[in-house]
């Protein structure tokens, strides 16, 4: 029973990430999508420290556009390092505009998606 619901788990956890990583895959030039906003389309709205962690892991494997997944407040979750420059610099290059040097402006650049297939 045990080997039924741990493989059970690792199958749910599969798909979860694929899912997520086809969503990060799929934000558009430009705009951006919250850690929460891809745990939830990838169907667990819990789970928005996994995607960071994804994010970590993957981002060379899948060609991720890692940069493009901030926080909820519209912040870079990497304030004061090289990190936050790299992801800076590449959203600003894609002509997404900063408030305060820091905050980005989510009603003007967030990725409005309800639902992903």
């Amino acid at each position: 029973m045990l080997f039924f619901l741990l493989l059970k788990l690792l199958i749910i956890m599969k798909i979860f990430t694929e899912q997520a990583i086809e969503i990060i895959k799929s934000v558009p030039f430009g705009k951006v999508l919250t850690y929460g906003k891809v745990a939830t389309l990838a169907g667990n709205a819990r789970a928005a420290r996994q995607i960071g962690w994804l994010l970590n892991s993957s981002t060379k494997k899948y060609d991720l556009p890692w940069h493009r997944i901030i926080n909820a407040k519209g912040k870079i979750m990497m304030p004061n390092t090289e990190k936050f420059m790299e992801q800076k610099t590449l959203l600003e290059n894609e002509g997404i505009e900063f408030i305060n040097n820091d905050t980005i402006d989510l009603e003007k650049h967030i990725w409005n998606i309800s639902s992903f297939n």
